[in-house]
């Protein structure tokens, strides 16, 4: 990892600790004491689930490209995509590339095919987290006592979210849209090596065209959309339920539709990338916000730690506990990327 890595990483740990400080150690301390531990390992064997189901989504889109791999070995990958996530301040996105990556060189696929799977996978992901957001922010302007600023913050962000999708899934598929994407990366190498970017010009255009031959491929394909989508949504749904369990377990009443509110505004916050999986800002803004919704300090604080604990800290260190399982060249190569 390198310093600038671990600096952010210990601020977001920083941050945390503050906010504890300032809820009550003690109080949280209680409260932890308290928790029942039927619900807590409920809560950790959902996440083990959602990592099976991550991997099964997966292993649809592999598939639907003619990469011929084992879940065995796509759950590891998986993993260690998710820790990337986690570690780095790359707007929960930095994963993906090191998940294509070790995906090519484990099954000797083009770098290409490998990066539209995981590509074409987070894309499912898109479908029932536009549905959520939106019913969450009717709910939240509803139900919550939240400022303009806030409201029109929330829209702006699911509106950029959809822009975004949209305009990545028109340049993977049109062909314009592709050519016009490869001048444009042409262009930017012309400027900045006016001597060597002929070289690299062919190469970077047979990738987008490879890249978007696996996306039409995939889109083709009944079964990404049919199993893929569904999916999803229960994968969204695993994740609410077990912030619901958490919550059991400290024996707070709170309902599924708060905790979506709140997991909807976290996830958002999360994609900010300033801080390592948005660490401090996801669990300042749970606090906040389970808060407002009637919910003493100190439960917030405790349910909140101990869901990072299983989504964040668990995750990572799986991830990373998984590095060895590809070899040597794959870890000094991620390495670099930490």
């Amino acid at each position: 990892m390198k310093h600038k890595g671990l600096l952010l990483l210990l601020v977001g740990v920083a941050i945390i600790a503050l906010m504890i400080y300032f809820v009550g150690p003690a109080d949280i301390a209680k409260d932890l004491e308290r928790a029942d531990p039927f619900y807590l390992i409920l809560a950790v064997i959902i996440q083990f689930v959602t990592f099976g189901l991550f991997t099964l989504r997966w292993s649809i889109t592999t598939r639907a490209v003619g990469i011929n791999i084992k879940k065995r070995h796509l759950l590891p990958m998986l993993l260690v995509g998710m820790a990337i996530n986690n570690l780095t301040p790359s707007a929960r996105g930095g994963g993906e590339p090191v998940r294509a990556y070790i995906l090519g060189k484990y099954s000797s696929t083009s770098i290409e095919s490998a990066l539209a799977t995981v590509i074409a996978d987070r894309g499912l992901d898109t479908f029932p987290f536009i549905v959520l957001a939106i019913i969450t922010i009717v709910s939240m302007i509803l139900y919550f006592d939240l400022s303009p600023i806030w409201i029109i913050s929330l829209i702006t962000a699911v509106i950029i979210i959809i822009i975004v999708f949209v305009l990545a899934l028109y340049v993977s598929i049109d062909d314009g849209a592709g050519e016009k994407f490869t001048n444009w990366i042409i262009n930017i190498l012309k400027f900045f090596y006016k001597k060597g970017y002929k070289k690299w010009s062919s190469k970077i255009k047979n990738a987008i065209m490879e890249f978007q031959d696996s996306m039409r491929l995939m889109l083709k394909n009944r079964q990404v959309f049919v199993y893929g989508i569904p999916l999803s949504f229960l994968l969204w749904f695993l994740e609410i339920l077990r912030v619901y369990f958490i919550f059991c377990a400290f024996g707070a009443n709170v309902t599924m539709i708060v905790i979506a509110e709140v997991f909807i505004v976290a996830t958002l916050i999360g994609m900010i990338p300033l801080l390592p999986g948005g660490l401090g800002a996801i669990e300042g803004m749970m606090i906040i916000l389970y808060s407002m919704a009637g919910i003493s300090p100190s439960i917030s604080a405790a349910v909140t730690v101990v869901e990072r604990l299983i989504s964040f800290w668990m995750t990572s260190i799986l991830g990373v506990a998984c590095l060895p399982y590809f070899g040597a060249p794959v870890v000094k190569k991620l390495s670099e990327k930490l």
